[in-house]
């Protein structure tokens, strides 16, 4: 028997992992988005904030399509407190406080958002073309932010809502005035420290043309920003139709708003505390939902924070 013959798999010894466990390991990797799913999700706040606004969302949706009352109906019973019949009691109208919270949370979830979106759209075109061409074009986009950060929002956005009529789409379109100078500026800097990357380079070398690097390279890669901002522009825009609303410039009667809710059940704060309690706790509530999430995503986005 040659030596050859005598050595078996015995007199070998396995250095690193076998080939089974290497195919284990590989099927355990996750992508960038599924770490931060993951990391999201041991996140107990974030967690909260979702069911809130989830909950929130759903009574908003179904409250007024199942309520046996209207809105905007006065059923006889006036600055009624809280009963089996009327869960929020009713107003100086004798409309159900309750139905009106939930289509005020309507009116609110829809302007907030409908701003957000807006405030995202022309921040990230905005920001990404001020970032990838750079020099006097970016010199100059910026100073124009500069221009009208000088105002105070609030400000401009009274002055606006003075100008034109009272309503939802004045609203949306005052409260996105100056609100997508944030966004703007946090994808310019995203921008301009991506545009430096070795692939960007790459591809400007192959031909690419701008819209191509914001579209398949500059975006994609600062998502993680443009979505923690875009979280916690709602709550703000939410905070300041509400602030609006109280002051007279909301919507128009008999429409409801939390806002102009609580802006009527201060009048009545003595008489009729529910009036103003419990808007102004659903604006709490909402605003704490949203900063919840938008935490939670900013942790679980910044591998410096993961855990």
């Amino acid at each position: 028997m040659t030596e050859e013959q005598v050595l078996s798999q015995k007199n070998f010894e396995i250095v690193g992992g076998r080939e089974e466990d290497t195919d284990v390991l590989s099927e355990k990797s996750i992508s960038f988005w599924g770490e931060v799913m993951r990391a999201f999700i041991r996140n107990k706040l974030a967690i909260v904030g979702i069911v809130i606004l989830a909950i929130i969302a759903i009574m908003a949706i179904f409250v007024p399509i199942l309520s046996p009352y209207d809105y905007a109906e006065q059923t006889g019973v006036y600055n009624s407190p809280p009963t089996a019949d009327f869960w929020f009691g009713t107003d100086n109208l004798g409309r159900d406080v309750f139905v009106r919270s939930w289509v005020g949370a309507r009116i609110s979830l829809l302007i907030g958002i409908s701003a957000a979106i807006i405030n995202l759209v022309v921040g990230v075109v905005y920001g990404s073309v001020s970032g990838l061409i750079g020099g006097r074009v970016d010199n100059i986009m910026m100073r124009i932010c500069d221009i009208l950060n000088s105002v105070p929002e609030l400000l401009i956005i009274i002055l606006l809502l003075v100008v034109l009529q009272q309503g939802l789409v004045p609203m949306i379109i005052a409260l996105s005035l100056t609100g997508w100078i944030r966004m703007a500026r946090i994808v310019r800097a995203e921008v301009m420290s991506l545009k430096a990357q070795e692939y960007v380079l790459a591809s400007r070398t192959l031909g690419a043309s701008a819209s191509h690097l914001i579209r398949r390279h500059l975006i994609p890669n600062a998502m993680g920003s443009i979505i923690v901002t875009m979280t916690l522009q709602i709550p703000a825009a939410i905070f300041n139709e509400s602030f609006l609303s109280y002051i007279g410039l909301g919507v128009t009667p008999p429409l409801a708003s939390w806002g102009t809710m609580a802006s009527e059940g201060n009048e009545a704060i003595l008489t009729a505390p529910w009036r103003l309690l419990f808007p102004a706790l659903l604006i709490s509530i909402t605003i704490f939902g949203f900063n919840a999430v938008g935490d939670g995503l900013r942790d679980a986005l910044d591998p410096k924070l993961r855990k």
